[in-house]
Parts: structure tokens; C-alpha cells; sequence
């Protein structure tokens, strides 16, 4: 163990006290999903104003990005963190008390902006902090939290609606961002405190100090060039589908109540939280194993395009008696017709294809540890946060994109199945590209 290592006790104190902030983010980036029937209902929002409603959190998420890594880099992650919850606090307390759509938009716009800081901080940290092949299982780790938090905005808020309703589960929401800014604040190290036996190290680009806070080296990187589209469309994308449109697509097309949406997001959160268990319990084995972040998504990922057709394709419209048990679209009880006619014709069948398609997506989750080490620790923060915004410009993008293309198709005549089957079709195929450029221009990346 070198100088800015952690001992293992305190790594581990280290990472409780970031991952609770992140289970906080992810549980307030996902809530929307489930508060959407309610929202929809209260406000009358179209399927334009509910993506952007839930877009508006990753505006002000991926706005805070580039001056995010600047600050990390300089300030390191404990003081940037506590300073952006804060924001977060009064966020959650002005969409508790907002009035309107505007007011919602702004609170929420507020509160992404709050907590963009919940990942990249600790990823900066561990950057530096961590040993190289804690890094890969640290990051999935974090990921697993975020989607405890995930988990944790499907049934649990669907319980407390009636006794609390969705203001009050709000202003609770920001009295548990205090006692996330006050452990960290408690036990966290500064930056320095671990470092400060350790010599700068000098900036030798050609830029020289100029270089030292700018954003020119990374997104020149070819690396970071090829992961743009990726991440744009195929995590922002992931992203978008778990926090807000699987919902909506089991209640307009599968014929889901609220209630069974809400248990369908909580077991797809489910499957997610045990994917990235999975991930960085067997991260360390691939890298000594020599497996490579890029081969893993070469070939990984091909499976989530496969999965999100079969979805879009087996989308048919149902008959659900108020006993709640899902009958065929030819109105029968027994036997499907076809294969796909089966793959839609029970009740698990909606929300178990979205967790094998959101699982099958996970392989672009690898992309950031490995992406921190290619470049030096001092321009990690920067590194993270340029991705970082890639990221959640992709997630506000498609969002409100998928509702605009919702609304478009219907305007044109279509059905409301068939306005979401064309929508999710053209999501598809940007998909698609993304991972064709992906393969086409990556560099042999020796650094993961």
C-alpha cells in the first residue's frame, strides 16, 4: 500500500458514507417513474411535459458537469460534494412545495444540479484513494447502491403515498440529504490528508498550466472520443428507460395498473442491484484475467439491442379483467398464438423483458472506472465529469425525445401502442450507431 491508499477499515467507512449520498441521488433521479400515474394525473401532463418534467433533473445534472471536474480536481470530492447537496436539500424542499409544472420543472432542475456531484465525487476519490484493482469493483459497487436507491423509489414510495403523499415524501427525502452531508463531513478525509506526503505531480503538457484546468486534453483523447456516442445514447439511453419510460410503457401498452408498474419497477431495479453485485464481485477476476472494459462491451452488448427489439416487436395491445389476470390479445385465456405472442402474454412478462434489457445494458457501466485510468489522477475529476456529461445530456435527450417522438407519431394518426413501438424503434437504431461508431473508432486502449 502506498502513502494515498486508505487503510481497509477506513476505505470502507470511506465508501458507506459516499454510497448513502448516492442511494439518496438514485432514489430521487428515479422517483419520477412511479410519481408519473399521479403527476400525470394531478397536473394533466402530456407525454412530452412527463419527459420533460423527469428530463429537467438531468438538465441540471449534466449543466453541473464540467465545472464539477474542475472543482473535484481542485478542491477534491468531501468539499465539493457537501456544497452541491446542500443545493440538492433545497431543491427537494422547493418540488415539495411547488404549485405548478414550472415550479416542479425549476425544483427539479435544482435538485439534479444538487446531486451530480453523488458519483463523480467519490469515483475522483477513489481514483486516488483506492488500489487500481479496487477501482473496477468500488465503481460497480456504487452503481449497486444506486440501484438500492432505485429500488427503494418503486414500492416503498408506493406505501407511503397514501399516509405521507408525494410532498411529504419529498421534505423527507431532504432531511435524509442532511444526514448524508453531515456523515460525510464527519468521515470522509480532505483531499490532502492522505496525499500531502506525496509529490505534485507536474503537469507536462505542452499547455502547461493552462492544460491544468481545462477540458482540451479529454475530449481530444480518442478514447473518450469513441465512448461519445456509447454513452450518449446506449447509458444515457439505459438510463432514461429505468427512470421514467418503462413505467409508462407497462401501463399504455402492457395494461399495468400503477400498482403493478410500481412492482415491475421494483423487481427491474432489483435485477439491476444484483447485476452490479454481480459485476464487482467478478471485476478483480477479469482484470487478472487480462479481460479488457472494451471486449466486454463488444460483445456484451449486441444482447440489449437484441432484447429491446423483441420488446418493441411483441408490443400488443391487452385486456385486463379486474381480477387483474392478463388475457391474450385474441381475447382467449390458454395458449398463445406465436412465441412473441407469449413473450407479452403474462403478467411478468412487461417488466421481466425491460430487467433483462436494462441487465443486458450494464456492460457500458464498466466504461467509467476504466475511462478514470486512462488518464492521470490529477485530471480524473475532469476526465469523469466531461463523460458525465455525455452521459446526461443523452439521459435528458432521450427522455423527453421518446415523449416528443410518443406524441409526434400519435399526432400523426398512429395508436398509442404504435406511437411508443415507433418511438422505441427509432431509440433503437441510434442504439445501434452508437455501438457501430464504438467499434469502428476505438483505439487499442492499453490503459484498460
Amino acid at each position: 500500500m502506498t502513502d494515498k491508499q486508505l487503510p481497509t477499515a477506513t476505505a470502507m467507512v470511506v465508501f458507506l458514507a459516499f454510497a448513502f449520498a448516492y442511494f439518496l441521488s438514485a432514489l430521487i433521479r428515479a422517483i419520477t417513474a412511479t410519481l408519473s400515474p399521479i403527476l400525470t394525473l394531478e397536473l394533466g401532463l402530456q407525454a412530452r411535459d412527463l419527459g420533460l418534467l423527469a428530463g429537467g433533473y438531468f438538465l441540471g445534472f449534466a449543466a453541473m458537469q464540467l465545472p464539477l471536474g474542475q472543482w473535484l480536481d481542485r478542491f477534491g470530492p468531501k468539499k465539493v460534494i457537501v456544497c452541491f447537496l446542500s443545493v440538492a436539500v433545497i431543491g427537494c424542499l422547493a418540488f415539495a412545495k411547488a404549485s405548478s409544472f414550472h415550479g416542479l420543472l425549476a425544483a427539479r432542475i435544482l435538485t439534479g444540479a444538487g446531486v451530480s456531484a453523488c458519483l463523480m465525487a467519490p469515483l475522483t476519490g477513489y481514483r486516488r484513494w483506492f488500489a487500481s484493482s479496487s477501482q473496477l469493483r468500488a465503481s460497480s459497487w456504487m452503481l449497486m447502491t444506486g440501484s438500492m436507491g432505485m429500488v427503494a423509489s418503486t414500492l416503498p414510495v408506493q406505501w407511503l403515498m397514501p399516509m405521507w403523499g408525494w410532498r411529504g415524501i419529498f421534505m423527507a427525502l431532504a432531511a435524509m440529504v442532511v444526514v448524508a452531508i453531515v456523515s460525510i463531513l464527519l468521515l470522509v478525509p480532505s483531499w490532502g490528508e492522505r496525499t500531502s506526503k506525496q509529490p505534485q505531480v507536474p503537469n507536462l503538457s505542452a499547455d502547461g498550466p493552462r492544460q491544468r484546468g481545462g477540458y482540451a486534453a479529454v475530449w481530444a483523447h480518442p478514447y473518450f472520443r469513441s465512448l461519445v456516442p456509447l454513452g450518449f445514447f446506449g447509458y444515457g439511453g439505459l438510463v432514461a428507460v429505468q427512470t421514467l419510460w418503462a413505467t409508462p410503457w407497462m401501463i399504455k401498452v402492457a395494461g399495468y395498473s400503477a400498482q403493478q408498474a410500481a412492482t415491475g419497477m421494483f423487481w427491474i431495479n432489483v435485477a439491476m442491484l444484483c447485476a452490479f453485485w454481480l459485476w464487482g464481485s467478478i471485476t478483480p477476476w477479469l482484470v487478472r484475467r487480462r479481460v479488457s472494459t472494451n471486449s466486454l462491451i463488444v460483445r456484451g452488448l449486441p444482447l440489449s439491442f437484441i432484447l429491446l427489439a423483441i420488446i418493441i416487436i411483441a408490443a400488443q395491445p391487452y385486456n385486463t379483467p379486474a381480477n387483474g389476470v392478463f388475457e391474450y390479445k385474441n381475447g382467449g385465456s390458454h395458449g398463445a398464438t406465436s412465441w412473441l405472442d407469449w413473450l407479452t402474454s403474462v403478467t411478468w412478462a412487461a417488466w421481466g423483458m425491460w430487467a433483462l434489457y436494462c441487465v443486458s445494458c450494464t456492460f457500458v457501466a464498466l466504461v467509467q472506472p476504466a475511462l478514470s485510468m486512462t488518464f492521470a489522477p490529477e485530471q480524473a475529476g475532469r476526465a469523469l465529469s466531461a463523460y458525465n456529461l455525455v452521459i446526461f445530456s443523452g439521459v435528458f435527450v432521450v427522455q423527453w425525445g421518446i415523449g416528443l417522438l410518443i406524441d409526434g407519431f400519435k399526432a400523426l394518426g398512429a395508436s398509442e401502442i404504435v406511437a411508443f413501438q415507433a418511438a422505441f424503434g427509432v431509440f433503437l437504431g441510434c442504439c445501434m450507431a452508437s455501438y457501430g461508431y464504438f467499434v469502428y473508432t476505438r483505439p487499442d486502449n492499453q490503459a484498460v
